[in-house]
């Protein structure tokens, strides 16, 4: 359906990246030098991210103290190429750097090479790269969304094909993709061998900073470089531009301000702002994500795509109040979860937004119960939106104000995506089924994990009136991703009509459920 083509030699080159044995973004030299050794190395690949019309976000990674450049081209042989200079990656960026490619042509594939030289002049192998720029006009848009990468132990066994989820997201070729978060695990421990439940071994690569959970600056971004290891992500990266946001494992399980490691054995850095200090700075290192200039570490942010898409991805975690009971009749500092700033910036987006489809890209899903142990009067304690059944209390308030102005606004064609779960899923939100009625009908789809234990279903939380369309889960935890227990969704939008077709996919591509969806007139 979508209008993004492949040239021959660029699907070739997609075909070399996935293949075992391949060494991502190798291409022809810029000098020759007698040994690799001397050389810088890029091995870790290179991403396009948070693409508009014009712009673009360029990322990669060298191995030491070395100056990026990017050259970017709508040819694929790079006819009239041109260069940009970026930033000295050095060791305060983990040897990552970003160049915000600007003046790009709209609609166009750009096809883009990073070179990283030393203070000597050498320069690495150049890694190659290339993504859509935003159409202007109406046509065929595609894109991707999933979360949960290297969860609950599971790592990249090169010999059972890698994380392959990423192989199949790569093949469909997909404008862009949302990360909805849990870009990596840093509290989750990889161990070199485990066994499938058939009893078959598996054997996986281990990094020392994967052999325990992350807690320095260093951990945290070894954590980050592990993903980067594996063939299947890298070449997904270098062919589908990326739209990261972050949840609660690129920092330690659940975590809030309130979180107490006391009795965690696992760490020796109990305080969660540190942890959150060392956790915030890797991922900005390793996001291809363009920073605010109002707030340099938020994530939230809005991306237009044509005239059919509009796109609002959320941070549910950086602005939360703690994780408790969740069910305070009154707001307040404790009900906190978007945050006010993020829940005004929300509200006036949807009511400026002229785009046939408002997206909003959350982190957790807004009616399913995700439980966070008990407090200290043995009441359960919940991690997201939900609290157990109505009326609307707790984070919930949050959620219906947001909701009711939706519906007040009269702001049509607003669908919710969402991962965190390890399952998939279609709800459909209705006020004739909620204890909570002041909003309007709408759908919320989830799809998860990438690659990591599959878990599920949750338990439903009728405040907002959630209907279970269509589920898939394994209904025992942590399922193997062997098992196929690994999930995308993808959205198609066609460019005449604006129709929304949403489809639920396996770790192989196979589309499980999927609908189509006429949008509603203004």
């Amino acid at each position: 359906m979508s209008n993004f083509r492949v040239s021959r030699r660029a699907a070739l080159a997609g075909a070399l990246l996935a293949r075992p044995g391949f060494v991502f973004g190798q291409g022809g030299a810029p000098a020759l030098i007698s040994s690799d050794a001397l050389r810088p190395r890029a091995q870790w690949g290179a991403s396009a991210g948070d693409v508009s019309a014009d712009r673009a976000i360029i990322w990669s990674r060298a191995d030491r103290l070395s100056r990026m450049q990017v050259e970017w081209s709508t040819s694929d042989i790079f006819r009239d190429a041109q260069r940009v200079l970026g930033p000295h990656a050095t060791e305060a960026t983990d040897f990552t750097g970003k160049v915000d490619l600007s003046g790009l042509p709209p609609d166009q594939e750009i096809f883009y090479r990073v070179t990283f030289k030393d203070p000597s002049g050498v320069a690495a192998e150049p890694v190659n790269g290339r993504f859509r720029t935003v159409p202007v006009s109406r046509r065929d848009v595609k894109f991707l969304w999933s979360g949960d990468t290297t969860g609950q132990g599971w790592g990249i066994d090169e010999s059972r094909g890698g994380m392959m989820t990423y192989d199949a997201m790569r093949r469909t070729g997909a404008d862009f993709f949302i990360h909805c978060g849990d870009t990596i695990y840093a509290d989750s421990v990889v161990a070199g061998e485990i066994h499938y439940p058939d009893g078959s071994l598996s054997r996986q690569l281990v990094t020392p900073e994967k052999a325990k959970v992350a807690e320095s600056l260093a951990e945290y971004r070894g954590a980050h470089r592990y993903n980067l290891m594996d063939r299947n992500v890298r070449a997904f990266h270098a062919e589908v531009a990326q739209m990261w946001m972050w949840d609660d494992h690129e920092v330690v399980n659940n975590w809030s301000d309130s979180k107490d490691l006391t009795a965690n054995a696992a760490y020796h850095e109990k305080r969660i702002g540190a942890l959150r200090a060392n956790a915030t700075r890797a991922f900005l290192d390793y996001a291809p994500l363009r920073t605010n200039p109002d707030e340099a570490e938020r994530v939230y942010r809005r991306v237009s795509y044509g005239p059919h898409l509009d796109l609002f991805m959320l941070d549910m975690r950086s602005y939360r109040g703690p994780n408790t009971y969740n069910r305070q009749e009154a707001a307040g500092a404790e009900t906190a979860f978007l945050g006010e700033a993020q829940l005004r910036w929300l509200k006036n987006g949807l009511q400026a937004s002229r785009a046939t489809w408002k997206v909003i890209a959350a982190d957790m899903p807004i009616g399913l119960q995700v439980p966070d142990g008990k407090d200290s009067q043995g009441r359960p304690v919940f991690e997201a939106v939900a609290n157990g059944d109505g009326p609307a209390l707790g984070r919930e308030l949050e959620m219906a104000e947001l909701l009711s102005s939706i519906r007040a606004g009269n702001i049509r064609n607003v669908v919710w995506l969402t991962a965190d779960v390890h399952y998939t899923a279609a709800h459909h939100y209705h006020p004739e089924r909620a204890k909570f009625r002041d909003f309007a009908p709408f759908w919320e789809f989830v799809s998860g994990p990438l690659w990591a234990g599959g878990f599920g279903p949750n338990a439903l939380d009728d405040t907002f009136g959630p209907e279970v369309v269509w589920q898939k889960a394994p209904g025992t935890d942590n399922a193997a991703p062997g098992e196929n227990t690994q999930f995308f969704g993808e959205v198609q939008i066609a460019g005449e009509s604006g129709d929304m077709t949403v489809l639920l996919r396996n770790m192989s591509g196979t589309s499980l459920w999927e609908r189509r969806f006429t949008p509603a007139g203004g």
